[in-house]
């Protein structure tokens, strides 16, 4: 809150108006130590804007020729606290409009990100099949492909997404065909739901692993 911020108090209890003598347990203004309903407080034509969505509440306050801020005392902190605002009905309403537009380009951002993203993983993929077969001449160009696509997936925390994976590192790419080697060529995922240690597993499938990787670098 600034200095020069107009108060309005949400009261704890009832509070009897200074003017009007009604018991409110509305909003108050309090004016010379006295409080004072909003209608008293020629505050009665404003609308109440909870505290929350920021930008909302900020382009209000610009549109808004008068408007207050609503405090209440809290018991446990011993402090006023902010629970929103007071404004024109019209001042809210144009800012929920350009809140709505500015939402609307966020959303067309937000588009145009993931269609630039899907672009660049397109490319990227289509690389790391090119590599894999430059490293792999007689792996299959499907297989390639499959191998690229799958460890090429943004956020999958797969070999290829990593620093070294989009490098197209030779290290990281030949794990990348390793994987999949191991879980599409082996038994390997098997053995493991026999309960064999993940290393036993490898160690088991060794061989076969080496055959392929052979065949496919021939």
């Amino acid at each position: 809150m600034k200095p020069d911020d107009l108060l309005v108090i949400s009261p704890v209890k009832e509070f009897t108006c200074a003017d009007c003598g009604t018991t409110e347990t509305d909003l108050m203004r309090l004016e010379n130590d006295a409080p004072h309903c909003l209608g008293c407080a020629d505050l009665d034509h404003l609308v109440f804007l909870p505290s929350g969505n920021t930008a909302l509440t900020r382009r209000a306050r610009k549109a808004s020729t008068l408007s207050a801020v609503v405090v209440r005392w809290s018991r446990a902190r011993k402090r006023y606290e902010r629970q929103g605002v007071l404004v024109e009905q019209a001042a809210l309403e144009i800012a929920e409009e350009q809140c709505l537009a500015d939402e609307d380009l966020r959303a067309r951002q937000r588009e145009r990100s993931r269609e630039r993203r899907a672009i660049e993983d397109v490319d990227f993929q289509h690389r790391l099949a090119i590599e894999i077969r430059r490293l792999f001449p007689a792996c299959p160009a499907s297989r390639a492909t499959a191998i690229a696509l799958h460890a090429g997936t943004r956020s999958s925390g797969r070999v290829g997404r990593s620093a070294a994976g989009r490098a197209l590192d030779e290290h990281a790419v030949t794990l990348a065909v390793v994987a999949s080697i191991r879980h599409e060529d082996t038994p390997y995922d098997r053995l493991l739901m026999t309960g064999i240690s993940r290393q036993d597993a490898r160690d088991q499938i060794r061989s076969q692993l080496d055959d392929v990787l052979t065949r496919w670098r021939s």
